[in-house]
């Protein structure tokens, strides 16, 4: 994790929500290893690899970061801007135009969540554009969007839209000034927009099977839009007919649909 420069970190605040998107995974499973790691996936078998930062930007419309503008915008990688801290990496709140996509001082212009990931989850250089390059493709209301990534010498980052009311997890379970029972209007909401997140990704077109369901992946904006996150157990099906060589190792404590499971070795 980044570090600010100063003994004690000194930071100024966002803001007054203590929103935070879900704890450590592996502390809400007793201390196990519910797979995270293996969020990972080779798609470079199963895309046309991108041969260049530039091809990824043109098909998919994502803004290629450098490390010092994201370390600029997350104030050096300030503790008292993690969000969440799952097992492939720390998620930080930023701040950047949103137009130019250059930092800003916090509180102003546009809110990002940045994922910095583990270096022992990297991919190699060619799975690793064709991941962002697939996963900058699949624009949905009610998927988490991609804004961009970085990738400078041994960093490498993903840039999202930062969803204010957190996790569906932390409404769920945790109690708070903040954080208070959802209605049952907004329960059915929140089911609803998943459920329609759902059916994008598993439509005949996309062909996208989404493997990693957990109220923890189920993140809020400010008006209760439900929207998926962390795709990295996702299997694209289309490409090779379902062939792919895609990783298939699914974790135990998430939600895999049954007629999936029956046809697909995991």
């Amino acid at each position: 994790m980044g570090i600010c420069l100063s003994a004690k970190p000194i930071c100024e605040s966002d803001d007054n929500t203590g929103v935070k998107y879900s704890k450590d995974d592996s502390d809400s499973n007793n201390g196990k290893d519910n797979g995270s790691a293996s969020s990972k996936f080779s798609l470079a078998s199963v895309l046309p690899a991108p041969r260049s930062e530039g091809e990824i930007s043109q098909s998919s419309n994502l803004k290629s970061f450098a490390y010092e503008e994201l370390k600029e915008a997350t104030r050096n990688f300030c503790p008292d801007s993690v969000l969440g801290e799952p097992g492939s990496g720390s998620v930080f709140k930023g701040w950047i135009d949103e137009h130019s996509f250059t930092a800003t001082k916090p509180g102003t212009g546009m809110s990002i969540a940045v994922k910095r990931l583990n270096q022992d989850s990297f991919q190699d250089h060619g799975e690793w554009f064709a991941e962002v390059n697939f996963l900058g493709q699949l624009v949905h209301s009610h998927l988490v969007k991609l804004i961009g990534y970085c990738m400078d010498d041994e960093q490498r980052l993903l840039v999202s839209e930062f969803m204010p009311r957190g996790s569906l997890e932390n409404h769920l379970f945790l109690r708070g000034s903040y954080f208070q029972p959802l209605s049952w209007g907004l329960r059915l909401k929140v089911a609803l927009g998943a459920a329609k997140g759902l059916a994008f990704l598993h439509s005949d077109e996309r062909k996208v099977i989404y493997r990693d369901l957990r109220t923890s992946n189920i993140l809020l904006d400010s008006d209760y839009n439900a929207k998926l996150s962390d795709l990295g157990f996702s299997k694209d099906t289309g490409a090779t007919g379902g062939k792919s060589n895609v990783s298939t190792r699914t974790p135990s404590t998430l939600y895999a649909a049954p007629e999936y499971l029956a046809a697909v070795s995991v």
